[in-house]
């Protein structure tokens, strides 16, 4: 009772600071800005979510991830606006894939950013295609996650190591954390793949 009254508590606060953000955001006149404060107020909503599975969870320790991932993604559809029958969504995730909290944060995160970037950039107006995301679960307890998409690509000189952006600092970083390889290829479309290994 009282780890699940405190995932309640944790989801409720982060809850009420993405709302201060939202009504934040409605003070602020610059576009890029606006965009920063809209990125960091999703990307705790995100955080949020992990909370209220986990408040949810039966055993109140690990996730059936799958789900989490299936509801994340549908609120970044709906909150890039999506038209959904322009960019279509593919999701493939093993059942069996539970994970605790130091994992399903970072991993959400990483997420998060991967299928926001295909949003924003990888279909310019008036393009069509799929975003696509695959986790599976080996016998060593490896995890392998896959976020994809059908889109532009990614510059031929594109290192993300070196790039200014939060989000990318944030994959690098939270990959890190998971202590995991993470292979980017932008040739034809854009594919990010992370293995790391479940202690």
């Amino acid at each position: 009772m009282l780890l699940k009254e405190i995932y309640h508590r944790v989801k409720n606060n982060l809850q009420v600071i993405s709302s201060l953000l939202n009504l934040q955001s409605a003070y602020i006149k610059d576009e890029h800005d606006l965009v920063i404060f809209r990125q960091s107020q999703q990307r705790i909503e995100s955080m949020a979510l992990v909370h209220e599975k986990l408040y949810q969870s039966q055993d109140l320790a690990k996730i059936n991830f799958g789900e989490y991932i299936r509801d994340l993604v549908a609120s970044l559809f709906a909150a890039y606006e999506v038209n959904e029958d322009a960019i279509a969504l593919a999701i493939n995730i093993d059942d069996h894939v539970f994970l605790g909290l130091d994992t399903a944060i970072p991993c959400s995160l990483i997420i998060h950013e991967l299928v926001s970037n295909s949003l924003k950039y990888a279909f310019p107006t008036g393009r069509n295609g799929t975003i696509s995301l695959n986790i599976k679960k080996d016998n060593d307890n490896q995890i392998t996650l896959v976020v994809s998409d059908d889109g532009i690509g990614l510059p031929s000189n594109f290192n993300f190591k070196k790039l200014a952006s939060l989000g990318w600092q944030l994959v690098d970083a939270l990959s890190n954390q998971l202590s995991g390889n993470i292979d980017i290829q932008g040739a034809m479309g854009v594919q990010c793949q992370l293995t790391f290994k479940l202690i």
